[in-house]
């Protein structure tokens, strides 16, 4: 199932079941693409920051959600508080 956003990025979220997958999918050259591959390269190379990743999504999971993106907003504060850390380290001086 493909489902959209087409106001925030022209942003695609396509959805399988066999395997269970969220695909998320941004037009060639878009900032938040770039963006999030940062992230993903960060937690890559930051163990603290990928466990605490990790612990934030394991623990979320366990709870019951009526919407999905109540989840997603659950964990916005560790989505936010991570890529500060990466503009910090990239940030000159």
């Amino acid at each position: 199932m493909a489902t959209g956003e087409s106001d925030w990025y022209e942003h695609r979220l396509l959805r399988g079941t066999d395997p269970p997958v969220n695909l998320h999918v941004f037009p060639p050259g878009c900032a938040e693409a770039e963006q999030v591959l940062l992230f993903r390269d960060w937690l890559r190379a930051n163990k603290s920051d990928r466990d605490l990743y990790a612990w934030t999504k394991r623990e979320l999971a366990t709870r019951d959600w009526k919407y999905v993106q109540d989840y997603a907003d659950a964990k916005s504060a560790v989505v936010r508080e991570i890529p500060a850390r990466v503009r910090e380290a990239k940030s000159p001086g």
